[in-house]
């Protein structure tokens, strides 16, 4: 999750924001290049003084500044077109998680075992155990496999909602009416945590998403122990 006066993303958990973060340091060192060349052209402008005022024609130049862009957006839309196709891959999910946005609180279906779904609230303040997180627990977490391609089916009953959740690279519009499609996979257990990221109303700061990962044997005992529960 993100820490105060943190400058940089969240650390990956998902080999797909693991591609994210290389790509945003792949294009930020670009910018960065580009703004110091500008910056040390800006300056020689001011410093220096000016001998051919009257050249109108300088083909070569012309030419660099023309095929450079060029090459740059290329170097940036390749590896971009890569990932978009990366996050588009659906194969063989192990389980398929639906996701369903209300004002203001998530519904969970586990879509591959019967009668498994509950409804994530945020908690409030003054039932928060020492060391949870204000804004950001629920009553309910959503419990996942690690180290598995998960399906998620992101709608809405209502109005727009955004399910989010950065360390995992995932942000799906909830839309009525729709069924969005997203993967996401963990590659180490742990809380991760999210919230809506489309502004859905008065309560919109308070739909937290809490993402739980543990090992499959021990998700299985606790997807046969929340069945028992339910008979």
């Amino acid at each position: 999750m993100a820490t105060p006066a943190q400058l940089g993303l969240q650390n990956a958990t998902s080999p797909i924001m693991e591609e994210l973060i290389a790509f945003h340091d792949h294009a930020l060192m670009i910018i960065f290049l580009i703004s110091s060349l500008v910056l040390y052209i800006i300056s020689l402008m001011l410093t220096t003084k000016l001998t051919h005022t009257s050249t109108m024609n300088a083909q070569e130049i012309e030419m660099i500044w023309t095929i450079l862009p060029a090459i740059i957006l290329i170097m940036i839309a390749l590896p971009s077109l890569r990932i978009l196709y990366m996050t588009d891959e659906f194969n063989k999910p192990y389980l398929t998680l639906k996701a369903i946005g209300h004002q203001w609180y998530w519904s969970y279906e586990y879509s591959d075992y019967e009668d498994l779904a509950f409804d994530s609230y945020i908690t409030p303040t003054y039932f928060l155990e020492p060391g949870e997180f204000r804004l950001l627990e629920v009553d309910n977490r959503t419990t996942l496999p690690m180290e598995a391609d998960i399906r998620m089916l992101i709608t809405s009953q209502d109005v727009l909602h955004s399910w989010a959740v950065p360390s995992l690279g995932v942000k799906t519009d909830a839309i009525p009416g729709r069924l969005n499609q997203a993967m996401l996979a963990s590659m180490r257990p742990g809380l991760f945590y999210g919230q809506c990221s489309e502004i859905c109303g008065s309560n919109h700061s308070f739909m937290p998403i809490v993402l739980e990962f543990i090992y499959f044997q021990d998700f299985e005992v606790w997807a046969s122990y929340l069945y028992i529960v339910s008979l």
